[in-house]
């Protein structure tokens, strides 16, 4: 008997190196310098920044709110992590769910490929990350049996709702542009609270909107982790997004969403996911000072 089959008849969690325990001189905010894309200068050709997360890290180290010592390297994901979800080997990045539990909040800064679901990539998402990180917390911490994600990309997340679809400890809040990629009629059947947005809404109907719902959602459930999927391809301009949303209004979605968690108390892991114009990193940036000032995020909240 493998140890893979004699794990999962004894019930017992595998073995990994992603889940340790960090000094508390460390913020929540995960990165590595491998999320950035590059090919010999031609992704300067592409529309969109394949740079983007380490511009942001760069702008939070210009206004000295982290620096190399005080952020959490991301740690590469072994082939027995992603079996935890896959049925077949993606390489990729992992780390910032028990950084969640543990300190009140986390981010990471390469996060959110929520097209992609246990049985195949899409949309640019070759790795199931959000089922992952909530997968491994049901599995390896005590206390967290309910979670609920709240993705306010503007695209449907259809992967993690096709990983959740009958997996009542999941509740799923989906805020998309209705006429965009994906269009997944199966998937949607795991949404519990759907908005479904139009062409070009802007700021004071999606504002209205995300904190309406988002409150009725969690007078729903009160779960015991948030996965925020921060998609910035709500920003109006965005090519794929169709959305109308300023950076001021980015800015303040993510300053609801993260002030609705503080008064519940409920930890949140936030993952930026898509949106990739010349100026996402310095509105994604921008809006993570914005809740330090706030005080809705510090190096330790709980």
């Amino acid at each position: 008997m493998s140890e893979q089959q004699s794990r999962k008849k004894d019930k017992l969690p595998h073995r990994t190196n992603l889940y340790i325990d960090l000094p508390s001189t460390q913020w929540p905010i995960v990165y590595s310098p491998d999320y950035n894309i590059s090919f010999l200068g031609l992704e300067k050709l592409h529309p969109f920044d394949s740079g983007k997360w380490g511009k942001i890290v760069h702008f939070l180290k210009e206004e000295k709110m982290i620096n190399d010592e005080t952020i959490v390297k991301a740690r590469e994901a072994q082939e027995d992590d992603l079996l935890v979800v896959h049925t077949r080997r993606y390489l990729n990045k992992l780390k910032a769910g028990k950084l969640a539990i543990d300190r009140g909040w986390a981010i990471n800064v390469g996060g959110g490929f929520h097209h992609c679901s246990s049985e195949q990539g899409g949309g640019f998402c070759a790795y199931a990350d959000i089922t992952l990180a909530i997968k491994f917390l049901f599995e390896r911490v005590e206390g967290v049996s309910k979670a609920m994600i709240i993705d306010l990309d503007a695209h449907q997340g259809n992967g993690h709702e096709r990983d959740f679809m009958d997996d009542k400890r999941v509740y799923i809040m989906d805020v998309f542009n209705r006429y965009i990629y994906p269009g997944d009629g199966f998937a949607k059947r795991a949404i519990k609270w759907k908005i479904e947005l139009d062409w070009d809404t802007e700021d004071s109907e999606y504002l209205q909107k995300v904190e309406t719902h988002m409150s009725k959602a969690l007078q729903e459930v009160t779960p015991d982790i948030i996965v925020y999927n921060a998609g910035t391809d709500i920003l109006d301009g965005d090519q794929l997004g169709g959305l109308a949303i300023s950076p001021q209004g980015i800015i303040k979605r993510d300053e609801k969403v993260f002030e609705a968690a503080r008064k519940r108390k409920i930890p949140i892991l936030m993952v930026t996911s898509g949106g990739y114009q010349r100026s996402t990193a310095r509105i994604i940036a921008d809006s993570i000072l914005n809740l330090h000032r706030l005080q809705l995020i510090d190096q330790k909240l709980l």
